[in-house]
Order: C-alpha cells, then sequence, then structure tokens
C-alpha cells in the first residue's frame, strides 16, 4: 500500500508538469506572459552579451573572406603567369626556327620570303598541303619552292593575295630530282603520306646504303632550287647492277608541326651542292634533345665541322 501510495504521488506530479509545459508552450495565457517577462529580464543581458561579442564575430568572419579574396588574386595571378611563360616558350621556339631557316637559306643563298603555317589538311583533292600567310602581294608565284629550317616542305600549288597553298613533300603527287650526297647518282623522290617516302635512282649501277642523305637537284627536268636536303635512306632494296634501285627515305621535315618557313623567291646563281645539309654527328656522340613546343630537335653534342663538300665543282648544274 505504501509503494502504491508513492507511485500514484510521481505519477501526479508528473501529470502537473506536463500541463504546466504545455501551458507555457501556448502562444496565449500565462505562458505568453510568462514569456514575455522571461524576455523583458534577459534580454537587455542577451543584447550586451551580443554586442560584446559582435567585433570578435566580425573579425573571424572577416578573416574567411579576406583569405578568399587573396587566393582568388593569387590564382589569377598565377594563371597570367603562365600565359605569359607560354607565349615566351613559344616566342623563343619561333626565333630558334627562325634563325634554323635563315642559316639554310644563307648557306644555300636562297631569297625567302618567311611565312607563317595557318592550316594544314586537305585542299582541293591534295592530302597533304599547308596554307600559308603569305601570297601574291608579297611576290610569290606558282611552282616557287618552300623550305623550313630543316629541309624541304614543298612547293606552292596555288597563290592567292594573301595566302598560298603548299603541296607538302609527302603528298602521293609530289615528285622531286634528288641527288645522292657526295656522288653525282640522282633519282625521283615520291610522297607516301605518313609512309616512308619512295626513293628511285635512275641507273641500276646507283651505289646506296642505309644512312646516306639526299639533297634537291637542278637536273633532269627539276624545277627546284638544288642543294635542298630532303632526308635520309632507310631501306635499300634491289643490287647493284639490276634495272632500278629503289629505297626508302625519311624526310628531314616534321611536318605535323609546321610553323615558320620561307618561300625561295630568288634561286642561287650556282648549286651549293651539299653545302647546305648539317655536319654529321661524330659516331658515339649522344644527341642532346632540345624540345621546343610539339616537335623535337637533336643537337650533336660534339662541336660542328666543316660543311661537306662534293668533289665536283660548285658551278656544275
Amino acid at each position: 500500500m505504501r509503494d502504491s501510495r508513492r507511485t500514484r504521488a510521481v505519477l501526479v506530479v508528473l501529470l502537473l508538469a506536463s500541463l504546466t509545459l504545455i501551458a507555457l508552450n501556448g502562444n496565449s495565457g500565462p505562458g505568453r506572459e510568462l514569456r514575455s517577462a522571461a524576455g523583458a529580464v534577459f534580454g537587455p543581458v542577451q543584447r550586451v552579451a551580443a554586442s560584446a561579442f559582435r567585433p570578435i564575430h566580425n573579425f573571424f568572419g572577416g578573416i574567411g573572406k579576406n583569405d578568399q579574396a587573396k587566393i582568388d588574386a593569387l590564382e589569377k595571378e598565377n594563371d597570367a603567369l603562365r600565359l605569359a611563360e607560354r607565349s615566351s616558350q613559344y616566342a623563343q621556339c619561333r626565333a630558334g626556327e627562325l634563325d634554323a631557316l635563315l642559316r639554310i637559306a644563307g648557306l644555300g643563298q636562297y631569297t625567302i620570303k618567311a611565312a607563317q603555317v595557318i592550316a594544314v589538311g586537305p585542299r582541293q583533292g591534295f592530302a597533304w598541303t599547308a596554307e600559308i600567310d603569305a601570297g601574291a602581294l608579297d611576290g610569290l608565284k606558282v611552282g616557287m619552292t618552300v623550305i623550313n629550317g630543316d629541309g624541304l616542305v614543298g612547293r606552292l600549288k596555288t597563290v592567292s593575295g594573301s595566302t598560298s597553298t603548299v603541296l607538302l613533300t609527302i603528298d602521293p603527287s609530289f615528285n622531286v630530282g634528288a641527288r645522292v650526297e657526295k656522288s653525282i647518282e640522282i633519282g625521283f623522290v615520291g610522297g607516301e603520306g605518313t609512309d616512308p617516302m619512295q626513293v628511285q635512282m635512275l641507273s641500276g649501277q646507283a651505289v646506296l646504303k642505309p644512312g646516306d642523305r639526299l639533297v634537291t637537284d637542278t637536273r633532269a627536268g627539276s624545277t627546284f632550287a638544288g642543294g635542298i636536303p630532303i632526308g635520309s635512306l632507310l631501306e635499300v632494296r634491289g643490287t647493284v647492277g639490276s634495272q632500278t634501285r629503289y629505297a626508302t627515305l625519311k624526310p628531314y621535315v616534321n611536318f605535323t608541326s609546321l610553323d615558320v618557313v620561307g618561300v625561295i623567291v630568288l634561286d642561287p646563281r650556282t648549286d651549293p651542292r651539299d653545302s647546305v645539309l648539317p655536319p654529321k654527328p661524330t659516331p658515339g656522340a649522344a644527341p642532346v634533345s632540345v624540345t621546343c613546343g610539339s616537335p623535337s630537335v637533336s643537337v650533336a653534342a660534339n662541336p660542328p665541322a666543316a660543311p661537306s663538300t662534293s668533289p665536283s665543282p660548285s658551278h656544275t648544274p
């Protein structure tokens, strides 16, 4: 009985507490008056506390905003620096290409008009062509030879007022008379697209071996300027004494990264023969690879030797 009375007393107290809480939580009645009285007593204290801590809150909040603004500014500055660095690298790359072009033009005594390649792709039924930003207004004409710092690029196929189309040497319709370095053996080199170029020698007695270098030749009805480096032999087919000699050739020019080229507007008075070819690297010397943009240029580690010359006189046509 004693336990039952105690249990009932606890239940009554809990019930009264619940009713009191419900009353205090209502929008009207004595609860509203109690909440208003509590607000009147504690409101000023809350406002004073908020005023005291507001500068601290603003200070720490401001740190986050200022840091984000600084981060954004630094990111923009870094982007600008990266763009400037890339522009500088591209300018240096173009300067190197122009230097190489002027070197080959000087050695061969070619009078050139420098131009920029603005597009590469098929044009007018030809598979491999390039568009340059120079044309008839610059003195260019159809058939002129196009070179860069590595060698033969092609010839002008069409010319308009301010632009021209270059038929590249790797186009299947392209054909150029060529001569083997330090010899009088001549033949013809034709394009094969992305495959190695094809070489056909006129004489079955021609002595060929892989690594032999070929330059353009002014004989055999060729209208190209002479002495321009074309490429080096990869594989030789047929034996000496057979009816014809064939070979495959790797061109010196990288046709997927053409940029600065030169159009020969005036051929040299005499054939430069082999003087435009770069010196051969010393056997065993490791080349130093210099990357400039997309193309990769190999520079011989050994000091340059004097340009090779042909035993034939320089005035030989």
